[in-house]
């Protein structure tokens, strides 16, 4: 009879993975494997919520503990991740119907959703529905996003890495660019993520170490783009220094809400998709100054570099994994794990919770103090704040130059219930 009353949980992985997204995976393995007593097997979702959906459940108890543990330096979302957002129970109560029908099926009786704010919306529908069913689901969101922003949490895990490496990257491009200023190219942009807040942004301007030290503009899209306003600086910056380098959120605005690299088309999750700020901008400063330019996407690379991770980074994805295990083994349900910033000069962080019914469809934006009053650069607050999310170096292993990552057998459970057609 006990082990008919052990559950089994569910691990799924949402949205833009990252470069230690697969560290909180771990955590969540590892951890729950330490209460066989009181967790059966870890599933995990084929490809995020799409496997939960589709009974596409991978037995994680497969993989060795050198697998899992493997995890930790591993990049990108290993189970599989997917931009395919739930409706609301209004439109489409058959898609929350079904995951509580598979997981009751399966014995599943935790669900442990990685991701940002849509993730963390599905999770608390999870919670609530399940329970009106029947068949209570404990349900605890873990954070995941590189840009920063989610609500009650002091960061999110990912982000630490994605803004240790446009740092380094800003610092880097700088030294190129000034030692060619002189015959060949005046300006370079680097184009970050960040949707609606700068976060990602405000990271490459922690290559400067004095004033007059690049990156000399930081886009936000916290502050409207003034077209004249920009083209004046990026004059006055060349004409000082020589050069001008930029780092410009993709979310880089006017004050009327038109992104300026408006694609016009929209992603899974109804974003309006972007079409390169940096090329955009560049075009604008050939146009009007004609200046020499060269420009770059960060883009994947940003978000995949687990070569350079932040080993804070690493260590809170670990620790937010580890900790919704035991928040769920504590009798907490629908709630999220958060990282808390210790009080005074040296950086220290705890794990804290958050309700779902607050976290949900919230954004946390940059504030008003961490941007200059002209609106191009970070506050020494902003850089107090970014600085020990970067710190330190967590490199995975080496083999003939090649970091090496785990490869997972991603052996499925056999499927119990009818096929299921996933809504447009």
């Amino acid at each position: 009879m006990a082990s008919q009353k052990k559950k089994n949980a569910f691990y799924a992985q949402s949205g833009g993975v990252t470069a230690v997204i697969n560290a909180t995976a771990c955590g969540v393995i590892e951890t729950a494997r330490n209460h066989r007593d009181r967790i059966g097997k870890v599933y995990a979702g084929n490809n995020g919520i799409i496997g939960a959906l589709r009974e596409e459940l991978i037995d994680t108890s497969k993989e060795s503990a050198a697998t899992i543990a493997a995890l930790r330096h591993t990049p990108s979302g290993a189970f599989g991740s997917c931009r395919y957002k739930l409706k609301s129970l209004e439109q489409n109560r058959a898609e929350y119907e079904r995951l509580i029908e598979v997981f009751k099926a399966h014995n599943i009786g935790y669900f442990f959703y990685n991701g940002g704010g849509d993730s963390a919306d599905t999770c608390l529908k999870v919670s609530q529905l399940s329970a009106k069913l029947g068949y209570p689901i404990t349900a605890i969101h873990i954070p995941k996003t590189v840009d920063n922003d989610l609500p009650f949490t002091d960061t999110c895990p990912g982000f630490g890495s994605v803004a240790k490496y446009v740092a380094i990257s800003t610092k880097e491009a700088s030294l190129d660019v000034a030692s060619m200023c002189e015959s060949s190219t005046k300006v370079f942009i680097l184009e970050v993520m960040g949707r609606h807040a700068g976060w990602i942004a405000a990271a490459g301007g922690l290559a400067a170490s004095q004033a007059g030290e690049p990156p000399h503009i930081i886009l936000f899209p916290e502050v409207a783009f003034d077209k004249a306003r920009f083209l004046k600086r990026v004059d006055e910056t060349v004409k000082k220094h020589g050069y001008c380098v930029i780092v410009a959120s993709e979310g880089a605005q006017y004050a009327d809400g038109r992104f300026i690299a408006d694609a016009g088309s929209v992603d899974a999750f109804g974003h309006k998709q972007l079409g390169g700020v940096a090329p955009t901008l560049a075009a604008m400063i050939k146009g009007e100054l004609g200046y020499k330019y060269h420009w770059a996407l960060a883009d994947y690379l940003q978000r995949a570099a687990r070569h350079i991770a932040s080993a804070t980074d690493v260590e809170q994805a670990y620790a937010v994994g580890s900790a919704a295990v035991q928040f769920a083994l504590d009798g907490k349900n629908a709630t999220m794990v958060t990282i808390e910033r210790g009080k005074g000069k040296q950086y220290r962080w705890s794990i804290g919770e958050a309700p779902l019914d607050k976290v949900a469809n919230v954004e946390k934006k940059m504030p008003k103090s961490f941007i200059t009053r002209d609106g191009f650069g970070i506050t020494q607050a902003c850089r107090d704040y970014l600085s020990p999310l970067i710190a330190g170096e967590d490199y995975p292993p080496y083999k003939q130059g090649i970091p090496q990552y785990a490869q997972l057998k991603k052996v499925l459970v056999a499927k119990k219930l009818p096929a299921f057609k996933l809504s447009k």
